[in-house]
């Protein structure tokens, strides 16, 4: 997996990436520090409409947003993305009022949301060999899974030397580091997507037909459709998995708060494996295959859930549930990262930003829906709740299986206007 950074244009991205990925990593910790700090025993409360902030930003923002800069530069748009995210950064030590931590969550998460799908566009540009884009992914995926490793470490050694407050200038310094490193790459410009004849009105109507691009796009291409169903399948497993994990371990099992970090790393564990296996496997299984098989691992996993909790000996309870949640990590992650593959696959270059913007917002809105079903229905009953997700992931992944071309279309050519 590890040719692929022999591409210095790669490389330098992917290391613009990790950087990045470690700052916000640290304002994770950081935030839930600040939280703690200005509310004390209702942190909880502000750390959870921050990730609401985050979840509708990333909803609204990254189809209007790729609109927006469609003409500009797109290594000018990275960078732009990384100095805003750095100013945000850099204000968070100096707020002392609940609003203005959920006025900067939204402004950081607005750049983020602009940054990511443009990012995701550039890499195939960078790699043509489609081998090489595969391993790009997993390296990507993994990335994102040691963040959530390595972050909460340098965040600990931080603080036995610094205040809480610090840790968001390092979060600035990562944010420098990744516009430093994408300053440093030559990306490729691309024409801007065709988007039909101007109509009365002139630059509004241009600019909604790009806003709506990628959906309709989605939605016209028929090996895109069973990506809309799969990104439902991943939140309903990973939604579980992150909103109610400390409360498998802490209030069902009894076990201490240090036991959370590794259950949740055992989810990490099974997505890190996926990453790594990824590259061969779909050298000879074709991504329908994979990304199915994964689907219905979520599923069945989830549905299990239920007998895992049932378990009365706390020991082997936990042990149990550490085995589904690999079990969920390597689905949710078989699931989800090909999914770059068939776009890139199935969409002609000048449409891919909006695309992947598209892929970006209507995954996180699957997000959005499950995240306050699992917090509202787990209050009530975990086991219910597990039923029920495990329901919708069934159902999802029976319409991606159905949806699913037997042959792949591309659409280079296909022209969307949105009348």
């Amino acid at each position: 997996m590890l040719r692929v950074l022999r591409v210095r244009a790669f490389r330098r991205l992917y290391g613009a990436q990790i950087v990045a990925l470690l700052g916000t990593g640290l304002a994770t910790v950081a935030l839930g520090l600040l939280a703690f700090e200005l509310a004390g025993d209702h942190a909880g409360q502000i750390l959870g409409t921050a990730l609401a902030i985050k979840m509708v930003a990333y909803v609204f923002v990254a189809p209007v947003a790729t609109a927006l800069v469609a003409a500009l530069p797109r290594r000018a748009v990275l960078v732009g993305s990384d100095v805003l995210r750095l100013a945000v950064a850099l204000c968070l030590p100096a707020v002392t009022e609940v609003w203005q931590v959920f006025v900067l969550v939204f402004v950081l998460q607005a750049a983020s949301a602009t940054f990511t799908p443009t990012f995701q566009s550039v890499i195939p540009d960078v790699l043509t060999d489609e081998d090489d884009y595969t391993e790009a992914l997993s390296l990507s995926r993994l990335a994102g899974d040691l963040e959530q490793v390595v972050s909460p470490t340098l965040a600990a050694a931080m603080l036995v030397f610094v205040s809480s407050s610090t840790l968001f200038y390092g979060t600035a310094v990562g944010f420098a580091g990744s516009a430093a490193l994408v300053l440093s790459v030559v990306i490729p410009r691309v024409a801007a997507p065709e988007v039909g004849p101007t109509v009365a009105g002139g630059a509004p109507a241009t600019f909604w037909r790009r806003v709506i691009r990628g959906a309709a796009l989605f939605v016209a291409t028929p090996a895109l459709r069973p990506v809309l169903a799969l990104n439902l399948v991943v939140a309903t497993g990973g939604a579980f998995v992150i909103v109610q994990t400390v409360v498998v371990v802490r209030s069902v099992f009894g076990l201490p708060e240090s036991a959370v970090a590794w259950v949740l790393g055992a989810n990490g564990l099974g997505s890190m494996a996926a990453a790594l296996l990824l590259p061969r496997v779909l050298r000879v299984v074709a991504e329908r295959r994979v990304m199915l098989v994964g689907a219905a691992g979520v599923t069945v996993a989830t549905a299990l859930i239920p007998a895992a909790l049932s378990i009365a000996d706390p020991a082997w309870g936990v042990a149990g549930v550490c085995i589904l949640w690999v079990v969920i990590g390597l689905a949710w992650a078989s699931a989800e990262t090909p999914v770059a593959r068939i776009i890139r696959r199935s969409v002609g270059r000048p449409d891919l930003p909006a695309v992947f913007a598209a892929q970006f917002s209507l995954s996180h809105a699957c997000w959005l829906v499950t995240y306050p079903l699992v917090g509202w229905l787990g209050s009530a009953s975990l086991t219910l709740t597990a039923a029920v997700l495990a329901v919708i992931a069934g159902a999802a992944t029976v319409v991606a299986a159905v949806a699913w071309p037997r042959r792949a279309t591309s659409v280079a050519a296909l022209r969307i206007t949105a009348e």
